[in-house]
Parts: C-alpha cells; structure tokens; sequence
C-alpha cells in the first residue's frame, strides 16, 4: 500500500507495537526503556505541548543535555506535527540570539541551569513558553508531561510539511535553516535500515550527540525504524565504549571515535567479536585508520557520505567490497554527478563539482529562497559545494569541501563566521581561519591573525573574546600573527599557502 500518512512517527508506531514490551533503550547507569515507555511518554509530552497551545507547524527550538526524555521530546514534536529545532549545546547567548529570532519558535526547551537567560531571548523572538529538561530528565517539561494524558493521535503530514529545522553556519557567516521534511527523513531512513542491514536483533551503541543528522536521524532513526535496541551513553567516553560494546552489533561515530579506541592498548578483538557493523561519517576518515582497525579487529570501517542537508547519499557496502578512501556509492534513489565549472557531467574519475538530487534532499533554505534557487540546477540537483570524483566501479571520493570549511571532531566550523568576529576585535585589522590537522579531533581550528599597527593584541586575547561569544568547536586552538597573508594575483588570501605553512602547528595534543 503506498504511504499516505508521512509523518515518520506514523511509521516508528509500526515497530513501537510489534515491540511494545521489549526494550528499546537501557543507559549506562542501567535505566531501561521499552518501546511502549517510549510512545507513551512521547504521548504525554505531545499532548502537554498540544495544551499548551503548540500547534502543528509550529518550530519548538530544543538545547538540552542527551537523555531518554530529550528522545521522548524529539518523538513528541514528529507526533503532533511539531518541527524539532535542536540546537548545540555549545552555541553561546550571542548565537542563540539569532537562531531563535530566525526560527520564530511557539516553545524552546532549555536546561534549567539557563532559564532566566534564555527566557530573556525567546520572548525577544515571540516564543512565550519557556520550559526545562535536565539531563536526568527532570524539569518543568517532564512535570508537565508527568500529569498530561498518555495517549495522541498521531498529526497527518504530507511528503512537503517540515519535521526539523537545523541549522549550517553559511559562508557568508549567516547561519542558514535547512529544512527537512518527514518525507525526507522517512526515504532516507528507509534507504539505511536496507543498506546496513538493521534487524530488531541489532543492538547500537548510540554515544553520538543528538543535535544533528548524524546521532538523532541516522543512528536513532535506523534503530526506531527496525525495531532494534540501544545502549544509550550520554556522551564519548572510550573507556565506557569499550565497556559495552561486547553486548553491541553495531557502533557509529566519527573518525575521532575510531582514533580513540585504537589509542587503547587493550582494545581488539575481545571488544568487537559481537560487533557486525562499524560506520564512520562526518568527517572524512584517513586509510591509515581504516587499515589499523582492521589490523587489531578484523572489521573494516563503513564509511559514508552525508551533509545536514541531503542525509545520507552514498555508502560503501555492508557486503562487498569497502573501498578505504571513498564514501561507497550512491544509496538507493539517489543519483550522484560530478560537474565542471559550467554545468557539464564529467567522465569517471574526473575531478568536479559534486551535485546529488534524490528524495533525501532538503526542500530548501529557511526564509532564503535566493540562496535554495541558486543552490539547486534546474533539473533538480544539489550542488553540495564539495569536491569529489567517481571511480569506474561507481564508488564516490571526496576529496575536498565546500570553500574552506573546517570539520574539527565531526562537527562544521565555517572560517567566514570566525573571520568576521575576530576582524572586529580591538587591535586586529585582519584575519584568515583555517583547519590544520590534528590528531585526536581530524582537524583543528587555526586563526593567522595580521594586527593594526602598534596593536598589543596577543593570542590569549583573542582566544579569551571568542569564548565568550562563540562554541567552544569554533575557538581557535592557536592563534599566529604575521605581517601580513599570502595573496594570489587577484588579491584572494592564498589559504592553501596557509595550511601548508602551518599543517604541523597542532601535532601534539594541546
């Protein structure tokens, strides 16, 4: 029967009443979920929300700590029809600011511990109701809920109405709102449970945050639409990966994840010998790391491809061969090309532009439809901005990205947003923000900063103001001052002269 009701609640429900008495969720302290805990607490929470006069459409921004009842809260918003807006926990007052005044939210949930603040800030945007939710799952969200009925009819959504709205820092230094239909993420989600081979037997070890694509609608979405369970860890910690991982099928991470387990002298095979699947996306994944891996457990790492807007797009196989260096090849209904400056598809192998178009792709840009029309062909590709070619076996290689992003522990740093903020600062007449590598986060931010004359401005200072206004992700780990920045003939700072210049400066730990 074809899908008439998109909402991806609507097909979680499936799973959630063939397993309503088995466990869905235990934490590392042992606290145990079923499913039927799950639909139930989502249930009350919808409806306290519904009560409060939240209606369907509505953004509800979410900066909460990792619990089983931020996952209840989640479920809740695709229930009723609610878009889910969740935000970073780094993201500082100056940030949020801006998110909540573009999100136009009716509700945001907040930690306790930032209330009054945040209070100050969503009213400022027109959100009147203002509620908590720690990271044990208490708060004003969860006594609400607590007294609310158990039981809400499941909003219909069309294939176009909104389930989430996140947001990609643009290289302007305007933060962009992507929006994601049910639609988008049920086809995608669909695609990865066939790909990967996810069963109810499957047990994952989830310790990825669950603010982005990768933790909340990949890894959560393929075990709620297969009926698996998880071991749930509020965040990394390798020592407590390595404690549960022998009761696990399958892990995902970024490269960082893998780094750190192979920094263990005691881990190998004893850890991984349950384990069927190991994948890796967020951040390119180096061969070195795919090869050691494999060398101490037997596994070869799945990598794959993806970005906040489109999902998932390709994979290398879970049977057949995992080519160490590429993403695999496109998912099932998407379609991948590569192109040339002017439009034209290029021959395999050959270097371009990587476009995708499929049904995993966002609608479009929030409050932003210039940059979703010049985002998108006329026949209906992404241009994703980054880098890539196609081998003759169909297997796609990123092998750059979108401007000068930067990817530090799995998570995007936009240089232009840093750039913009430090060129303000006292004493600075220009900078250039780039990623050099590093040996535990893949890459680390670097700002080469030229100061006024006579200026006294030192690294300490400049590190010190962006802390106080930016996510910890997007500090500079160091920061260099020089005479003046390498430019071409046309006067664009030379950033690869950079980043050759400085590829050293982070090879040690700081």
């Amino acid at each position: 029967m074809p899908t008439t009701d998109f909402n991806l609640y609507t097909h979680f429900r499936t799973q959630f009443q063939l397993h309503a008495e088995d466990e869905l969720l235990r934490t590392g302290d042992d606290l145990l979920l079923s499913y039927a805990d799950v639909d139930r607490r989502s249930a009350a929470i919808t409806s306290l929300l519904s009560d409060l006069g939240i209606e369907p459409g509505d953004r509800v921004s979410v900066q909460v700590e990792k619990s089983p009842e931020a996952l209840c809260l989640y479920l809740a918003c695709l229930r009723g029809g609610f878009v889910f807006h969740p935000l970073n926990l780094a993201y500082t007052a100056s940030e949020l600011e801006y998110f909540l005044n573009n999100a136009e939210p009716a509700a945001v949930i907040c930690d306790p511990s930032r209330e009054v603040a945040i209070k100050k800030l969503a009213h400022s945007a027109g959100a009147q109701l203002v509620l908590t939710l720690d990271a044990d799952g208490k708060g004003t969200l969860a006594d609400g809920a607590d007294s609310a009925p158990e039981d809400f009819d499941i909003v219909y959504r069309d294939a176009d109405d909104m389930a989430a709205l996140l947001y990609s820092s643009g290289t302007t230094g305007v933060p962009k709102g992507i929006m994601l239909t049910h639609s988008n993420l049920l086809r995608n989600t669909e695609a990865l449970v066939e790909a990967w081979g996810f069963t109810s037997e499957d047990r994952l070890l989830h310790a990825l945050p669950i603010f982005h694509v990768h933790g909340l609608f990949v890894a959560i979405g393929c075990a709620l639409l297969s009926g698996a369970s998880m071991r749930w860890l509020r965040d990394y910690d390798v020592r407590e990966v390595m404690r549960f991982l022998p009761e696990c099928s399958v892990l995902m991470g970024v490269p960082t994840y893998y780094t750190r387990l192979l920094g263990q002298a005691d881990f190998g095979e004893a850890q991984t010998s349950r384990v069927r699947l190991f994948v890796s996306g967020s951040a390119p994944l180096l061969e070195e790391t795919f090869v050691e891996f494999q060398s101490r457990t037997g596994h070869r790492i799945l990598e794959r491809y993806g970005m906040t807007e489109t999902n998932m797009n390709t994979s290398n196989p879970l049977d057949g061969e995992r080519k160490p260096g590429t993403v695999g090849p496109p998912l099932p209904g998407v379609d991948v090309r590569i192109t040339d400056s002017e439009g034209n598809v290029l021959p395999a192998n050959d270097i371009g532009n990587l476009q995708v178009r499929g049904p995993n792709v966002f609608t479009g840009y929030w409050k932003m439809p210039d940059k979703t029309a010049e985002d998108f062909t006329e026949d209906g590709f992404f241009n994703t901005g980054d880098k890539g070619r196609i081998d003759d076996d169909g297997y796609v290689s990123i092998v750059g990205r979108a401007k000068d992003m930067v990817i530090t522990g799995g998570l995007n740093v936009y240089p232009k947003e840093i750039e913009l903020y430090i060129d303000d600062l006292p004493g600075v007449k220009e900078s250039a923000v780039i990623g050099v590598p590093h040996p535990d986060f893949g890459e680390g931010v670097v700002a080469v900063v030229v100061p006024e004359n006579n200026s006294e401005v030192g690294e300490e200072d400049i590190v010190k103001a962006c802390k106080g206004d930016l996510a910890n992700f997007k500090v500079p780990k160091r920061v260099v001052f020089v005479d003046e920045l390498p430019r071409n003939t046309m006067a664009k700072v030379q950033k690869n002269v950079l980043k050759e210049s400085y590829q050293a400066l982070l090879s040690e730990p700081v």
